[in-house]
């Protein structure tokens, strides 16, 4: 049970330390939506999404304004379209309609965001799929609210290059699409290896088809908190370090426990999982970067940053994984550049570089995140950057993923401003030495020996 210690410990966090929930979202399967009539699909997605949904954001409201918590957005998931879709649509026009119908539902009700126009073609592509991704740059130029993902491995299957070079093709094809909104489209796009089928946050989630018919979850927000909980053991052991950090995460976890068991009983639906993910934000005082500063290294890039975040990203899945009775979703520390003040600064600095990032990706959740890249970098760079990606993922078994911005007529030390959540974003360079017969190649990345765990 919660207690009145609890309640004033989370108060004091909201107060003065940046501490919200992100997001609560809800999932919805479209199973039963599947036509062969895409007027008709379109029509039972609409009406699906509204109907579960209608009450969601008064619902987010109520919660936030009794507990006095902060609930940033609320968001939807679906099943992944590429499924749904796959019976009624024959062009990629038929596609980006399901695209503006998710939209369009979205704006009803009211909710921040919409994923799950997704495809997941780890080992293998469907006609189905194929036109799904290459519907990707109309269908996020066309729309809001609609957030894309694609699963190109997993330590299951291996690695699918033809979707990899596909991919990065379709990346630049989105930041070209959108380019007069500073290719925001790719802000919403990302590319997995072992996508998870309940991640709440952005821009990847999709209700899985393990999932129930709907639910909810809930992704916390809390750097600040760990970065204030940390001024208080300066100079100690890291062991001190990482049992400030447990006992930060426990509490931190507690209140999304809370808000995702008043947001299941007031909807009627059942609760999912609460994700521990630190997710950061452009405010001040609410940086992942800051945290690895405050652990010991003079800037976020430096030597010791991996195994600062390391530590971090560990402690953080000890304290949280205690306070809720379902965790899931990717539950670590999140490193969006552009999302992050003081990863922004360190970017700008140059000393936190794409390869550092890279290694960073190794130890903590999702990967190479909300970094704008040159406007002239090559589909062939972009789909290698998503095979390194993945193949981190594929070998130590976790998600990884890749969502870069290719700043269309922009150059390294430019700087794209997205507003809000997204924050901004300068400009790193590439490698100019490129992989283009790397990628050429096709085929699949065979699944790693590990992967024979049956």
């Amino acid at each position: 049970m919660i207690n009145m210690f609890e309640v004033n410990e989370t108060n004091k966090m909201i107060e003065q330390e940046n501490l919200d929930v992100r997001t609560i979202t809800l999932g919805i399967s479209l199973l039963d939506c599947i036509d062969s009539d895409l007027d008709k699909l379109n029509e039972k997605i609409y009406n699906k999404i509204t109907t579960y949904a209608k009450d969601l954001v008064a619902t987010g409201e109520k919660i936030s304004a009794q507990y006095g918590i902060p609930i940033v957005n609320k968001r939807i998931s679906v099943t992944p379209i590429g499924l749904i879709g796959g019976a009624a649509c024959k062009t990629t026009e038929d596609f980006v309609t399901i695209a503006k119908t998710l939209d369009k539902a979205a704006k009803q009700v009211g909710v921040n965001f919409i994923g799950g126009y997704t495809a997941l073609v780890s080992k293998g592509m469907t006609p189905a799929e194929e036109l799904l991704i290459r519907s990707i740059p109309q269908a996020l130029a066309s729309t809001e609210r609609v957030c894309s993902s694609v699963n190109v491995g997993s330590t299951k299957t291996g690695i699918n290059m033809d979707a990899v070079k596909l991919m990065g093709e379709i990346v630049l094809e989105t930041a070209e699409a959108t380019k007069e909104q500073d290719s925001l489209g790719c802000a919403k796009l990302v590319v997995f290896c072992n996508a998870v089928e309940d991640n709440p946050f952005r821009a990847g989630a999709f209700h899985g088809v393990g999932e129930p018919e709907c639910e909810i979850n809930v992704g916390v927000s809390g750097p600040g908190v760990v970065y204030h909980a940390l001024q208080e053991v300066k100079g100690q052991p890291f062991d001190v370090v990482a049992e400030t950090i447990k006992k930060t995460a426990f509490r931190i976890t507690r209140m999304g426990q809370l808000v995702a068991q008043e947001a299941a009983r007031r909807l009627g639906v059942p609760y999912g999982i609460v994700d521990l993910s630190l997710a950061p934000t452009p405010a001040k005082g609410d940086s992942v970067a800051r945290i690895l500063e405050e652990i010991g290294v003079d800037v976020c890039g430096t030597h010791g940053t991996t195994a600062a975040l390391a530590m971090l990203n560990d402690a953080v899945k000890k304290g949280g994984v205690m306070a809720s009775g379902h965790v899931g979703g990717l539950s670590g520390a999140f490193i969006p550049v552009s999302e992050d003040e003081g990863m922004i600064a360190a970017a700008k600095d140059g000393t936190l570089t794409l390869d550092k990032l890279e290694a960073m990706t190794c130890v903590c959740s999702v990967g190479l995140d909300m970094i704008a890249i040159p406007g002239d970098t090559s589909a062939s760079t972009i789909s290698a950057m998503i095979a390194d990606e993945a193949a981190i993922g594929m070998v130590n078994n976790k998600t990884t993923a890749v969502r870069v911005i290719p700043a269309i007529g922009r150059t390294v030390g430019d700087e794209l401003e997205f507003g809000g959540l997204f924050g901004s974003a300068p400009v790193m360079p590439v490698h100019d030495k490129g992989a283009e017969r790397f990628v050429a190649r096709g085929g699949r990345i065979p699944a790693p020996l590990h992967s024979l765990k049956n």
